[in-house]
């Protein structure tokens, strides 16, 4: 099997689900796929929602004592919870993180779904996590966590792709290539790594968080104007939902 590394999934994190998933599924003009009854063990319910072939997961918990919940009061609420990787070699990317002082945090294990979760504290900004699916490399296959036919569910009228994550750091350059040994891309440019479906890139920032997502959509205005509708405050193309930054490109 041929090596790949793509970004298959960006999860967030909020007190509630509602009215964030709504809201963001309004806006942005997107459609949930799937709720997987699988996290309901981690204390926790979810919803997904595919932007192009990237899914975009909101996760909240409904008990106390969760991973999810002590993010939410360490952070406020501020900054994705996770970012979730495809790959041929789930398991040669954990030991290879273990090697750089990772920790593996969970490893899911759901043929025929294979995950590997590292420890947020020593990915450093938020989770990172691999995954395989046997049988399917294709983009467009299938992806047992976002349900059985996740494709229908793809809109591209409004929202046609997520093509970058924003991470901050006081050390963004030192960070980048943290993640990129882990990821097993170097950085490029002004700290960016780039993958064949988006770019990560790290900036400045007092703490470290993943700060921003960059969607290109067919009209600005019109996304902007549903943001205000929703009595979200809109600065220039960007507006904050779910806890990061919404930031739209044409």
């Amino acid at each position: 099997m041929a090596p790949y590394m793509r970004l298959r999934q960006i999860c967030l994190v909020a007190p509630q689900l509602a009215p964030v998933i709504t809201d963001i599924a309004d806006i942005m003009g997107l459609a949930v796929c799937y709720r997987d009854g699988n996290v309901a063990k981690y204390g926790l319910e979810n919803a997904l929602l595919p932007v192009d072939t990237i899914m975009l997961e909101v996760v909240a918990p409904f008990k106390d004592g969760t991973t999810a919940g002590r993010f939410i009061e360490k952070s406020g609420g501020r900054g994705g919870y996770m970012a979730i990787f495809c790959c041929n070699d789930p398991d040669e990317r954990g030991r290879n993180a273990n090697a750089l002082g990772v920790r593996t945090a969970n490893v899911i294990d759901h043929a025929p779904y294979h995950g590997v979760q590292l420890h947020p504290r020593d990915c450093r900004g938020a989770f990172i996590e691999f995954n395989h699916t046997e049988g399917s490399d294709d983009i467009l296959g299938p992806y047992p966590p976002a349900g059985p036919d996740w494709q229908k569910f793809i809109r591209k009228d409004v929202t046609q792709a997520l093509t970058s994550v924003e991470m901050q750091s006081p050390d963004p350059k030192g960070l980048a290539e943290h993640w990129g040994k882990l990821i097993g891309v170097a950085p490029s440019g002004d700290a960016e790594l780039a993958l064949p479906n988006a770019t990560f890139r790290f900036v400045k920032g007092a703490s470290e968080i993943m700060s921003a997502l960059e969607f290109r959509v067919a009209d600005t205005a019109r996304v902007l104007h549903a943001a205000r509708a929703k009595g979200l405050a809109v600065a220039g193309d960007e507006f904050l939902l779910g806890g990061v930054t919404f930031r739209l490109v044409a």
